[in-house]
């Protein structure tokens, strides 16, 4: 059975009502999201060396250490992107900047679109901004996306994320930024 979505939450402006978040389901989702990994434009997730079975244990191991969770992104009630969060204090992120109480680290990644809609990834960025500040009650979001990634710079930029320094992690070097509520908030007025 298919958890219910569980976000968002219809007080926030600025979403599109088009999306939704929910638990990520191991047996059905994992069919949908491997293909996905396996894309050109994946590269920057790191999981293209990844079987079907290599994905789904992936995240079943994460999900059962706690050091990992992950949700399915809808939009229209369709598999569409998948965010994963995570506490920064128990990642090695976490030895290379300061955490903070309150501190939800976040990874994005969005399939491939079946056809163009104005501002999709935006608004799918939004969403898993809303759902981390309003269902996690994060009190700043961290991301450390590899410094090449200039599309993901930009969209995390249009949501109130401000760069802090470059860091080494494992296979990356990578742009660490912080955004809180209130830059979250001031981003969905424009």
């Amino acid at each position: 059975m298919r958890a219910e979505p569980v976000f968002p939450s219809r007080e926030r402006l600025g979403l599109n009502p088009a999306f939704s978040v929910r638990p990520l389901d191991l047996e059905s989702d994992i069919k949908v999201i491997h293909p996905w990994f396996q894309m050109d434009y994946a590269h920057y997730w790191n999981m293209q060396h990844l079987s079907l079975e290599g994905t789904r244990d992936f995240y079943a191991s994460a999900a059962a250490s706690g050091r990992l969770q992950a949700c399915m992104g809808l939009h229209d009630d369709a598999p569409a992107f998948v965010v994963e969060y995570y506490d920064p204090a128990q990642d090695p992120l976490g030895q290379l900047y300061p955490v903070q109480p309150g501190d939800i680290g976040m990874h994005f990644f969005v399939g491939p679109s079946h056809q163009p809609v104005r501002h999709y990834t935006r608004d799918v960025l939004r969403t898993v901004m809303a759902y981390l500040f309003d269902h996690l009650s994060a009190r700043r979001v961290v991301v450390e996306p590899d410094v090449r990634n200039t599309k993901v710079h930009r969209l995390n930029a249009m949501v109130g994320f401000v760069n802090d320094t470059t860091i080494e992690l494992p296979g990356k070097t990578a742009q660490l930024a912080f955004c809180t509520p209130t830059d979250f908030a001031y981003s969905l007025r424009g």
